[in-house]
């Protein structure tokens, strides 16, 4: 009884997962691309004097500091990558 429940719900959960394969995964991945981009755009406004392009006042800049210094090593690393045609594509 509990073996055949048990492969009721991984057939269920499968199933789920094809269907969210179906009709959502593209969804979901353009999104995520779309709020990389946007992090990656304010994060080039509010600290671009790092890399030459001075935006925003410093005082905005300092009081934002602590919530992107997690994300400053990484967002330099995609700001001064080569970029490739196939990039844009993938």
């Amino acid at each position: 009884m509990m073996a055949v429940r048990n492969l009721l719900d991984r057939i269920r959960r499968g199933f789920g997962e094809v269907l969210f394969g179906m009709a959502l995964h593209d969804m979901v991945r353009a999104n995520l691309r779309a709020r990389g981009s946007l992090e990656h755009l304010f994060i080039l406004i509010t600290f671009g004097d790092m890399v030459g392009v001075p935006i925003l006042p410093p005082y905005y800049c300092m009081r934002l500091l602590p919530f992107v210094v997690p994300e400053i090593n990484g967002w330099r690393r995609r700001l001064l990558r080569e970029r490739d045609y196939l990039d844009s594509i993938f």
